[in-house]
């Protein structure tokens, strides 16, 4: 009897504690949908418990709304389902040919797995710096003097469409618009520095103290900016190309450098190793790509020795930069890597067919890329929620909430793209997803409105 009047009293206060909460979000909601800069918004909102699985409130919850960067919490889901947070890539260097008295007869052949995390800053292991010298070590240590055929990095494993359908033409210039590769080297950008006239309107200057690849040409159309204008500099470019426009205008007390995309990432990565090894006495007759010989058509003959199989850190680390830092190129890696046939629209397939399987409709989450670059993308905050929930039953949940970043004291990812404005996270026994799309206005000022609904939740 005990036991069933102390279940009754758990089940009563639950009950009253989740009316009152539905009562105050749904205050601190209407305040919010009143407000002048929400006039002409869309506004989708869903809270849940995770204890419970219950619906706490919700707005709208299966309104398609652009997700921005919040997409990646879905995407970061599927891949530690599918690969496990202890994945790791790998890159195999070997060479085809043999090797007589210190010479190469052959070619030095870097096979990529589409790891975005060779060449990055981000981990210790990972570091161009570091790869260079176990590259070097790697051919001392098999006796390799001189090289005759060229250092190729073989992308051709992966199809040539590198980038989303649904990107846009503005974006795909800049580091957050990267191609993806078979091959990455250094998240896939390169950076660049200006130096503004005296005069607004007037060209600015490229100073980069570092010569930049040889296969690549900068038309450098970038203007000075008034004092405080600051950076507005887009790259135009294309996969492959060997031409990228810098178009905009850099403010003249502007001290930034300016990131953008490789438009062939493995080309870099061949280029950069012949010329490390060239300078440290290992000559080879030059560089070249799995793609371009494609396009010659030769074919990359088979590698005869494996000399080096580097490891990408944990995909619990890869994760964690990939949500914390908001990297686009490791969401479409991850999405490539998960796909059958590593393309990127079978991809999008499968991520879709996944959360079908766990009750999730497609429409629900209609979706062009795995990183929320596409302003196409469309899905709606009960899908969102839909799987952190999932995610709370799964043995790597852990490692999915730490790399959830920290805004007003709540773990949760934002989404920002133009005049969107998205948060999905956990905050203690809830879930949540508010996505605001279309607003006007300072993107700061109905950030802290969104931070002041979700107070509601605390």
């Amino acid at each position: 009897m005990k036991n069933i009047l102390l279940a009754l009293s758990i089940f009563l206060y639950s009950n009253v504690y989740s009316q009152t909460l539905n009562q105050r979000i749904q205050v601190a909601y209407q305040k919010f949908m009143a407000d002048e800069q929400l006039k002409h918004a869309s506004v989708s909102f869903f809270v849940a418990s995770t204890t419970h699985n219950t619906s706490i409130f919700s707005a709208q919850p299966q309104l398609g709304m652009v997700p921005g960067s919040t997409l990646k919490v879905i995407t970061a889901a599927t891949a530690l389902s599918i690969l496990g947070e202890d994945y790791r890539f790998r890159t195999e260097i070997g060479y085809n040919g043999v090797v007589n008295n210190g010479v190469l007869q052959g070619n030095i052949i870097i096979k990529g797995s589409g790891d975005p995390t060779l060449g990055s800053d981000r981990y210790a292991s990972t570091t161009k710096t570091v790869i260079y010298a176990r590259v070097l070590d790697a051919l001392k240590q098999a006796g390799i003097k001189k090289i005759t055929g060229e250092i190729i990095a073989d992308d051709a494993i992966w199809d040539s469409q590198s980038l989303p359908d649904g990107w846009i033409w503005q974006d795909i210039g800049n580091y957050y618009g990267a191609s993806t590769s078979a091959v990455c080297w250094g998240e896939n950008e390169f950076d660049v520095n200006f130096s503004p006239s005296t005069t607004i309107g007037k060209p600015v200057s490229i100073i980069n103290e570092k010569q930049l690849y040889p296969f690549l040409q900068l038309v450098n159309e970038v203007s000075t900016g008034a004092v405080g204008s600051g950076d507005q500099v887009y790259g135009y470019s294309s996969s492959y190309s060997q031409f990228i426009y810098l178009r905009g205008t850099y403010a003249q007390n502007l001290k930034k450098t300016i990131r953008f995309a490789l438009p062939d990432a493995a080309l870099a990565m061949a280029y950069d190793v012949y010329d490390f090894l060239n300078k440290n006495g290992i000559q080879s007759s030059g560089y070249n790509t799995g793609r371009r010989l494609q396009l010659q058509a030769v074919a990359v003959k088979e590698t005869t020795k494996i000399l080096l199989s580097i490891e990408s850190p944990k995909l619990s680390d890869i994760i964690y930069q990939f949500n914390q830092k908001s990297l686009n190129l490791y969401g479409e890696q991850l999405l490539r890597l998960m796909s059958p046939d590593n393309s990127i629209a079978k991809g999008i397939t499968f991520i879709k067919d996944f959360w079908k399987n766990k009750g999730i409709a497609s429409a629900s989450l209609n979706i062009y890329d795995a990183s929320g670059l596409s302003p196409a993308n469309r899905v709606t905050s009960k899908t969102m929620v839909d799987v952190l929930l999932a995610a709370k039953k799964e043995k790597w949940f852990n490692a999915y909430l730490n790399s959830f970043p920290v805004y007003n004291n709540m773990k949760m990812k934002s989404g920002t793209i133009g005049d969107v404005l998205c948060y999905t996270g956990y905050h203690e026994d809830k879930c949540f997803s508010i996505m605001v799309n279309n607003y006007n206005g300072s993107t700061s000022a109905i950030r802290q409105k969104i931070f002041t609904l979700l107070n509601s939740l605390k």
